[in-house]
């Protein structure tokens, strides 16, 4: 489903972003559309939020990224409707604990389809579109884990996909150079959600030496970093207020 087809501006070229109904993707949507950037953003399921986007003019396409199907068609879409890319921002995620409901099998494959399998697919279908950037380069950024370094106890699979994909970062900067920058962000705690309790928050907390969250606006500075600078590439940039020093 797309909600807006206008025409992008030739003098810009967007920034494609999975996962902007909400948190992290639906900030990162909002302030470069707010800067005049064209955005093309991606969501699974529909939220208020996506109107909004769409009417500031975000073009947004509906995908599942667990029916392959609808990967392809994606794919087929944005390469038909878009001559270029400025960037693209795997933001879309999944977070499944060990033991849930589900089929251990499941899971793992759950956990690497969406953090592996799809960035691997769209890196490697739209590198003509980052090629053809009028920047003078092109950027992809993973958004990884702080758990991707260290393991979890609880959310293994998970971990472990974060890992997974921190790889592709490395395997990524090196065969794009040096059109296309290929980093990962690994944040600890950006923003809680709305029904985490007080316990929680207080014991989440006092995993950092900042014992605070790290908020969105902290996040997007993380972003323009990586997209601003002309020459840093394959590194996983942590954004974890000292975690790893408690």
């Amino acid at each position: 489903m797309v909600f807006n087809l206008e025409t992008l501006p030739m003098q810009n070229d967007p920034i494609l972003i999975t996962g902007v109904g909400r948190r992290v993707g639906l900030h990162l949507a909002e302030t470069f559309i707010d800067r005049g950037i064209p955005v093309i953003g991606t969501y699974r399921s529909s939220y208020d939020s996506l109107r909004e986007l769409s009417k500031k003019g975000v073009v947004l396409y509906q995908c599942d990224f667990n029916q392959q199907h609808q990967i392809n068609q994606l794919i087929d879409t944005i390469t038909s409707d878009h001559d270029n890319l400025r960037a693209i921002i795997h933001n879309a995620s999944e977070w499944i604990a060990d033991g849930a409901e589900l089929p251990a099998a499941e899971i793992i494959q759950r956990m690497l389809q969406i953090h592996v399998s799809v960035p691997y697919q769209l890196n490697l279908a739209f590198e003509q579109l980052l090629m053809n950037c009028s920047h003078g380069h092109a950027d992809i950024i993973h958004i990884s884990d702080y758990v991707s370094s260290r393991g979890s106890r609880k959310h293994s699979a998970y971990a472990a996909s974060k890992a997974a994909m921190d790889n592709l970062t490395l395997s990524s900067s090196a065969r794009l150079a040096p059109k296309v920058k290929v980093n990962s962000i690994a944040p600890a705690l950006v923003l809680f959600n709305e029904h985490d309790d007080a316990e929680y928050r207080e014991k989440t907390l006092k995993k950092s030496l900042m014992q605070r969250e790290a908020g969105l606006a902290e996040f997007q500075h993380a972003v323009d970093f990586l997209m601003d600078s002309h020459y840093v590439t394959g590194r996983i940039l942590p954004v974890d207020g000292g975690r790893h020093l408690v």
